[in-house]
């Protein structure tokens, strides 16, 4: 994993963002570090199926994206 799909990452821009555990900067792509925890997204989400390249649907009714932040769906299930 990379620290763009982990909890603690916020990003500032398409290339590198912040570690929000001790404020440091850090590159999107590079690999995830020893206090990496998964952040909800759909892309990793039981209910999402990819229906085209960066597009996707949820539970066969709405039109989501694999990067969407699902940290406030009710109906998010890790694969």
């Amino acid at each position: 994993m990379k620290h763009k799909d982990c909890i603690y990452y916020l990003p500032v821009d398409a290339f590198k963002g912040i570690c929000k555990r001790d404020k440091s900067n850090i590159n999107a792509d590079d690999d995830a570090c020893e206090n990496f925890k998964l952040a909800p997204r759909c892309e990793y989400c039981s209910n999402f199926e990819l229906t085209a390249e960066n597009m996707g649907i949820c539970m066969k009714k709405y039109d989501a994206y694999p990067q969407m932040n699902a940290s406030t769906c009710a109906e998010f299930h890790l694969n």
